[in-house]
């Protein structure tokens, strides 16, 4: 039997776009003829360039199943497992209600209940309550744009409704 093979739930950013940085280069050159052995070292193991937003979204799409085969079917489909503890927290002492990718992408923070299921932190937080940090960017919550403008002073994230 042919297993069926399914789209990876990560993507490579596009590194040649304009103004798009990801770091690269230049960590090892001003340190390569130092007499400082461990400042020499190249680092190893920074990932840059991936994009994990699929991922998200297949979480959320997930809402309210077990979280076991949830859990394997993500697995199966990265390059590693940190990226699922990013948004999901076993413990529903642990979660928060949202959480930032970059600095204006939000994500509904996700628990495992005590029936094994996933469930969302806080399941009435929208778009329409949370308020963008700043002005030149578009902010989003779980792939849509805020509703609200920035103001001068507000730091962003949820605003208290009074």
């Amino acid at each position: 039997m042919r297993r069926e093979l399914r789209k990876p739930l990560y993507r490579k950013v596009n590194t040649k776009a304009r103004g798009v940085r990801h770091h690269f280069g230049g960590d090892y050159r001003h340190h390569r003829n130092t007499k400082n052995p461990e400042a020499a070292k190249m680092a190893r193991g920074r990932r840059r360039g991936l994009d994990y937003t699929p991922l998200f979204m297949f979480l959320l799409s997930k809402v309210g199943r077990p979280w076991g085969e949830v859990f394997s079917e993500a697995v199966a489909r990265l390059d590693r497992r940190e990226p699922i503890f990013w948004m999901v927290s076993l413990s529903r002492d642990m979660a928060k209600a949202y959480f930032a990718v970059g600095g204006s992408s939000y994500f509904s923070g996700l628990y495992v209940d005590e029936e094994g299921l996933l469930r969302k932190v806080d399941p009435t937080l929208d778009e329409t309550r949370l308020a963008p940090s700043c002005k030149c960017c578009t902010h989003t919550f779980n792939g849509k744009p805020f509703t609200r403008r920035f103001r001068e002073g507000s730091r962003g994230g949820e605003e208290s409704r009074s």
